[in-house]
């Protein structure tokens, strides 16, 4: 304790002649933080809301029937709204509108950008999308090679759809008892449609021939 107030002076003066670089330095710190963060959240709502703009002009375009524009607006959304869901859902678009015309190449190379984003929900859609693309142009190791890739944790929700298209590349390739497996198990993994019944009673068709 300090026996005078002239002494408890002299001692603040020391206190604060030693930190206050510090504290200053500390308090300039935390401004720019707060601003730095107050920007760039500011910064993400102004890229979302340019982004939902953009992507509400493609789908005018697509309703429309314009396909130039669906093609640039789908390559500016890549470019300026990269790894974006927005910009994930445009390819997605763009790679069905490609495929319709039968650029199925195009379509492929689109579909496996966004396979390979971050987004694990809109990735295993890419990927159903892409296979089946595969399935049709007669890419049926490809096509199983890509599911084999797949990481199990972080497509569980789609387990009985990657089943499914598995054995859709069995029976392309004559492989039947594995094709009724995977049939069997996306059955097991809740994939309750008429048209895999059909698949599952046509193969049993298919041996009693």
């Amino acid at each position: 304790m300090y026996d005078t107030e002239e002494e408890q002076v002299e001692a603040l003066k020391r206190w604060w002649k030693e930190n206050s670089i510090s504290i200053i330095v500390g308090l300039v710190m935390g401004i720019v933080i707060i601003l730095g963060w107050n920007y760039w959240q500011d910064h993400k709502k102004e890229q979302a809301a340019q982004a939902s703009v953009a992507y509400s002009q493609l789908l005018k375009a697509l309703d429309e029937g314009k396909k130039d524009t669906v093609d640039k607006l789908a390559e500016h959304m890549r470019e300026q709204f990269k790894g974006s869901e927005y910009a994930a859902f445009s390819s997605l678009l763009q790679a069905k509108l490609k495929s319709e015309q039968g650029d199925f190449a195009a379509a492929k190379q689109i579909l496996k950008t966004v396979a390979a984003e971050s987004n694990k929900h809109l990735s295993n859609i890419a990927k159903i999308r892409l296979v089946r693309l595969m399935l049709a142009t007669g890419e049926y190791e490809q096509g199983l090679q890509i599911i084999n890739d797949v990481d199990a944790k972080t497509a569980v929700s789609y387990s009985a759809n990657y089943d499914e298209l598995v054995g859709d590349l069995y029976v392309a390739l004559d492989r039947l008892d594995e094709a009724r497996t995977s049939y069997q198990n996306a059955l097991r993994a809740g994939q309750q449609s008429p048209l895999l019944q059909f698949k599952i009673d046509d193969l049993t068709a298919q041996e009693k021939l």
